[in-house]
């Protein structure tokens, strides 16, 4: 199962990785989802997001969409 779960960018890596901190102060690395990299998103550090949880790794996610504000 994966959990969807709100978060904010704490850091640009390289490769579009970008390390976001979770609601329960939890550090993971996150790619943004295909469609977001379709639509060109640009993400900056304390942007806020919706993140999906890896079932396998949870150290690892998928950016699904950028939160307004």
């Amino acid at each position: 199962m994966q959990d969807e779960i709100d978060a904010h960018v704490v850091e640009a890596l390289p490769n579009e990785l970008f390390r976001v901190e979770l609601e329960n102060h939890k550090q993971v690395l996150a790619h943004p989802a295909s469609r977001q990299r379709r639509s060109f998103l640009r993400l900056l550090p304390g942007d806020r997001v919706k993140v999906k949880l890896s079932s396998k790794d949870r150290t690892r996610g998928c950016i699904v969409e950028r939160c307004e504000s």
